[in-house]
């Protein structure tokens, strides 16, 4: 089979040609439709991730397609079935072969490169302001880096919860995107008057920081008493500055945030979340936005886009 291999941290990435990987008895063989790429990726690639695997190593950290194969003691799944798959890596394949467990079943309302795009980003958002910010209905959520796969998810997870939200994003057409997911007031980080436009809809209760920075430390400075405050990356390569004693002073939550830790400490937790999103996205209650699909073929490209940072949405490479 056709993988992308990265053959050390920072090198250039290789096509490579490798046996079909078989699946041991508690184990699931699928064939690869749909990859969806994240930021964690290039970090992965760069060997800055907190969990990067040994190199050699293929990208690719959320995949869905069909089983090919199963293991004799699989129950669960069968030969045909769709399923979607959280795998850390080795995304940009032909094939992948993962524990029976891992792979969730997909109704056939949704398409596979949905299926591949929504796991990593909804869950995150789902997780990270149900169950981590409670964030509750007529709440006012702000969120940074809006226009993201990371931040469509969370204006959409937002309004599913009954917020208003305010995103946060730079350029015009960035801004749009995010009012087309459900926004309530869109504001452009790169206008002179942001600061100013911000302390207007002030106060917030809770904020969605992939994006750490200025950004993050204006929003977190106008967090209502027992605000919360949820960091979820820092895409602007600078923390926020959040004031202890402005943290004292106003009882605000900081949260920290990873979705890749549950699949280790509360796999069930989230389980349950892409369980409950597929029901949403059934109900049309959400939809991911896929910015831009490639060939597999054309992976390498997929990947400059995702650095450039001037993708909206998710990035998808199907085969």
């Amino acid at each position: 089979m056709k993988t992308l291999q990265i053959s050390a941290p920072g090198s250039d990435p290789r096509w490579s040609d490798e046996p079909i990987p078989r699946p041991l008895d508690h184990q699931v063989q699928i064939k690869i439709d749909a990859t969806a790429l994240n930021y964690a990726d290039l970090l992965m690639i760069e060997g800055r991730y907190q969990e990067t695997p040994p190199f050699p190593l293929v990208p690719g950290m959320e995949i869905a397609g069909v089983i090919t194969a199963r293991g004799s003691g699989v129950t669960s799944h069968a030969v045909g079935d769709r399923v979607a798959a959280l795998i850390g890596h080795g995304g940009l394949a032909e094939f992948a072969v993962i524990d029976a467990d891992r792979a969730l079943g997909l109704p056939t309302a949704i398409n596979t490169a949905t299926a591949a795009a929504f796991q990593i980003t909804y869950a995150t958002a789902h997780l990270a302001l149900a169950r981590r910010a409670r964030l509750k209905k007529g709440e006012t959520l702000v969120v940074l880096g809006a226009a993201g796969g990371a931040g469509l998810a969370a204006v959409e997870i937002g309004h599913a919860l009954g917020a208003k939200v305010i995103a946060v994003a730079r350029g015009s057409d960035r801004l749009e995107v995010a009012r087309r997911a459900s926004a309530d007031h869109a504001l452009d980080s790169s206008d002179p008057a942001f600061s100013e436009n911000l302390v207007a809809l002030a106060p917030f209760d809770a904020v969605y920081d992939a994006v750490g920075g200025v950004d993050g430390t204006a929003a977190a400075r106008h967090l209502r008493p027992e605000g919360r405050h949820v960091l979820i990356g820092f895409a602007s390569g600078d923390l926020p500055v959040l004031k202890p004693n402005h943290l004292l002073v106003k009882n605000i939550d900081v949260i920290g945030f990873n979705i890749s830790a549950y699949a280790k400490f509360n796999p069930s937790a989230l389980s349950d979340s892409l369980r409950t999103l597929l029901d949403w996205h059934g109900a049309g209650r959400i939809q991911p936005h896929i910015g831009h699909t490639f060939p597999l073929g054309e992976a390498v490209q997929a990947l400059d886009l995702l650095k450039s940072r001037k993708a909206t949405g998710k990035i998808v490479i199907t085969q």
